[in-house]
């Protein structure tokens, strides 16, 4: 097609993809393009928007590397990572347990540890917290074997792989559930902390006059085939920032208990504070997928 006038070129472009063999991909690809055109239309994109949009995607890649990955946050930020997992989790059974986004820190092959044991590997600061979960199918029957992976930042607002002062794997653990679909593990109460600011994603935080900061929460990344994979959080529920978490990521069902211990803790070394956390998951029926590790 030749094009005449602006009006001709999205036209033009659906014409051009229609050979597509891929259903899905002819689907997707056309919506993307329908709406991206609409969108310059409707704001009248300037050269100088488009240019800077464009500097602002390279700039993601350019931040992208085997411990941070900037297009995972920067669509974290932009409450999209959160539409895309509601959108695909919940309503076709287990709404008990909502999903939530995996984020940017996860990492495939923490440490195998037994049920009550530790995923504190190095020194590290904040009240002991002792977590004892259930996991169970949307009729309430428990699921032993279910493989569990768990990681949390440190209080001091880092994921290990971001502070080289904290041990390789800390504060991460993998754990499988028992006959009762029970699994327990010892860590420190979780706090709130700014995600990375230095790349594009913090360049839009501030030009928003947004703060960067997560309520403090647990990961929760449940694999057993057999059902979907359940990759969710665990929210701490006195903290500040629960109403405006910078990636959106805080839904009701996932506000934990995280509840001040009284009397003799589990553990006899511990003197001082401590904290517990008791929590159902629910699983549902469906494909066992583990996503692609956004960090190594």
């Amino acid at each position: 097609m030749i094009i005449e006038r602006q009006e001709d070129v999205t036209e033009a472009v659906l014409t051009a993809m229609r050979g597509a063999e891929n259903a899905r991909l002819r689907t997707v690809m056309a919506a993307f393009v329908r709406h991206l055109h609409a969108f310059a239309r409707e704001v009248r994109l300037t050269e100088p928007e488009f240019e800077y949009a464009i500097d602002v995607l390279n700039r993601i890649g350019q931040a992208t590397n085997d411990s941070h990955n900037e297009g995972v946050l920067f669509s974290d930020a932009l409450g999209l990572s959160t539409l895309v997992c509601l959108l695909n989790n919940g309503r076709s059974g287990a709404t008990e347990t909502a999903a939530a986004l995996l984020g940017p820190f996860w990492r495939a092959n923490a440490p195998l540890t037994e049920n009550g044991g530790s995923i504190v590997r190095s020194p590290t600061p904040g009240p002991p917290l002792f977590v004892d979960c259930r996991i169970c199918d949307a009729h309430g029957l428990p699921l032993a074997g279910v493989r569990v992976d768990v990681w949390q930042a440190s209080p001091a607002g880092m994921y290990e792989n971001q502070d080289e002062t904290q041990a390789d794997m800390n504060l991460r653990g993998v754990f499988e559930t028992d006959a009762e679909g029970r699994f327990a593990f010892r860590s420190v109460k979780p706090a709130g902390y700014p995600v990375p600011t230095h790349g594009p994603t913090g360049e839009m935080l501030a030009a928003q006059k947004r703060h960067p900061y997560r309520p403090a929460h647990l990961h929760v990344l449940a694999f057993k085939t057999g059902f979907k994979t359940l990759i969710t959080q665990v929210f701490v529920d006195d903290d500040e920032h629960l109403e405006s978490d910078v990636v959106f990521g805080v839904t009701r069902a996932l506000i934990g208990d995280f509840r001040k211990g009284e009397g003799p803790a589990p553990a006899a070394d511990v003197a001082g504070e401590w904290f517990s956390l008791a929590y159902t998951f629910v699983m549902e029926p469906g494909e066992a997928v583990l996503p692609q590790p956004p960090i190594k």
